[in-house]
């Protein structure tokens, strides 16, 4: 049986807590060992159920894994098992784990032949593929779907030949499954309306120290000119700016005092500004982020006086995965706030949890709500409630830890495949949580 948190809310919380190493590169960087024989070391790996499911199945395929600590791998593909692709334990595993779909591009470059399985993960509305399967196409590869088993099976028979793509979206996991293929496609391939997420240029700056030559990293336009193979390397994650933008979140809405060490500053985008437009006050020391203690927070309004909207778009724009922290924390602001979710048409359906412990919020439809600040004038209450994917799990341990009373939140490893050791760490803190 799955485990839930008790937690009592309205304690302040203070100190320094460090960000983990960021989930969302983890998938990519771990799948990309796959395109050499050679070791490569990874470092600031989350200790968290999505990555852990990933070091697995690569495990299972034939990589050599060594842990040397919770946060640290070395991996060596120089055995790979290519015919356990195809068995029915692959399938079922993968099908668990949406980012069990980055490892198609390497093995594509590498060994000729990937499958893909339905993608497992959130439940948060059509995720498509498609981004994946017609850039593999265009490189040269042959694709088949298996109804049977709801499996894409592709090959590539005379080798991947380089190519000019203009994708239909700047997919992150797209753009990475393509530029992992690329890099051992004979010739140049060029990939426009391409993805440039900090994960992504993390990868392509990875790629390139084991050889790859990649150039345009952070445009929307990649140039890649094809090489025969590719070395080892040592490479070090990013730090999570969701769990960043969390816990500025957290820090507002529990008026506490907190410090985010060694948050990779320099890597957030507008995300720092995003949260000073709902009133936070944020510092930035270095590469640490310093919120203080404030007992209210003021939204702002735009120059002309009409509401703040508050929306996702592909980088250099506000990540989506924010929008749900964002909503909750708007909860308890002075002034109100649209929240339109442009990306994916499901991710505010945990609205209604929010509503049930007295926040004021309005559902306009799949992508839009309005949320109308309480100004701390009404605590939120603790009730009973279940996790729908990550990112609204997390809000929603924010939501509890603010309200008065005792919130039971259930399905809580849907926030623990995105949050390593979240309940330790925020005890450390001074929240009052328990898993049970």
């Amino acid at each position: 049986m799955s485990s839930v948190f008790e937690v009592r809310g309205g304690n302040r919380l203070k100190g320094d807590i460090i960000p983990q190493g960021a989930k969302n590169e983890a998938l990519q960087i771990i799948s990309a060992v796959l395109l050499t024989p050679e070791k490569v070391t990874v470092h600031n790996i989350p200790d968290i159920l999505d990555v852990n499911l990933l070091i697995e199945l690569l495990g299972d395929i034939g990589v050599k894994l060594n842990r040397v600590s919770r946060a640290t791998c070395e991996f060596q593909a120089d055995n790979i098992d290519i015919d356990f692709l195809e068995s029915a334990e692959f399938k079922k595993k993968s099908g668990r784990l949406r980012g069990s779909v980055m490892m198609a591009g390497p093995l594509l470059a590498r060994f000729g032949k990937a499958y893909i399985p339905k993608p497992g993960g959130d439940k948060i509305g059509r995720r498509r593929l498609d981004t994946h399967v017609i850039g593999f196409e265009k490189l040269g590869a042959n694709f088949v779907y298996d109804t049977d088993d709801n499996y894409f099976r592709l090959e590539s028979g005379d080798g991947l030949k380089g190519t000019f793509m203009l994708l239909d979206e700047p997919s992150v996991t797209g753009t990475a499954n393509i530029v992992m293929a690329a890099v051992l496609a004979e010739g140049t391939t060029t990939i426009y309306n391409a993805a440039c997420e900090p994960y992504l240029q993390q990868l392509c700056k990875m790629l390139n120290s084991m050889g790859a030559k990649i150039s345009g990293v952070g445009s929307n336009m990649l140039i890649i000119e094809g090489v025969t193979s590719l070395r080892g390397c040592t490479h070090t994650m990013l730090p999570d700016m969701i769990e960043i933008g969390s816990f500025i979140g957290l820090a507002a809405m529990t008026q506490s005092e907190i410090t985010i060490k060694n948050a990779g500053v320099e890597h957030l985008g507008v995300i720092p500004d995003k949260f000073r437009q709902l009133g936070i006050q944020l510092e930035i020391k270095g590469d640490d982020i310093y919120i203080p203690q404030q007992d209210s927070y003021e939204i702002q309004t735009f120059i002309d006086g009409s509401i703040l909207t508050i929306y996702d778009h592909p980088w250099p724009g506000f990540t989506p995965d924010l929008l749900s922290i964002v909503l909750v924390v708007a909860t308890q602001a002075k002034g109100s706030v649209l929240i339109h979710q442009k990306m994916f048409e499901s991710r505010l359906f945990f609205v209604d949890k929010l509503i049930d412990m007295g926040a004021q919020i309005i559902l306009c439809d799949p992508h839009r709500a309005a949320v109308i600040g309480l100004g701390r004038q009404h605590r939120l209450r603790g009730i009973t409630m279940s996790s729908p994917d990550i990112r609204a799990g997390q809000a929603l341990l924010i939501a509890a830890l603010s309200a008065e009373g005792k919130s039971t939140i259930h399905n809580i490893d849907q926030i623990d495949r995105g949050y390593q050791y979240i309940d330790e760490r925020l005890r450390n803190l001074g929240a009052d949580i328990k898993r049970v």
